[in-house]
């Protein structure tokens, strides 16, 4: 069942690549939709690494995700898994400018 959630970056972490080949980049967005801001981490996976490369600090996005569960030697451990991310808003995105009269 996919979740969304929509925030703004505040980590980008690098990308792990491991013996077997897979791949993943995590990252951390804040969601200050709630009293208390939370930083929620996510990773991307195989080709959505690419989605993660073209985000900056600062942007607005609106992540779609799974929640990933497994055990390991008798612990718990949850990933979320984001396969959609869009910006919203970039970071360097300057407000535009109103352009002054003509004059001729």
């Amino acid at each position: 069942m996919p979740h969304e959630l929509i925030g703004t970056v505040k980590v980008i972490l690098d990308e792990q690549t491991f013996a077997s080949g897979f791949n993943k980049r995590e990252f951390v967005i804040t969601d200050s939709a709630d009293k208390y801001p939370q930083d929620i981490k996510f990773e991307a996976v195989k080709d959505n690494v690419e989605k993660v490369n073209a985000l900056n600090v600062g942007d607005q996005v609106k992540v779609t995700f799974d929640v990933r569960g497994n055990e390991y030697n008798s612990k718990f451990y949850v990933n979320l898994v984001a396969w959609k991310i869009d910006v919203t808003k970039a970071a360097n995105a300057a407000p535009a400018a109103a352009q002054p009269p003509a004059f001729d």
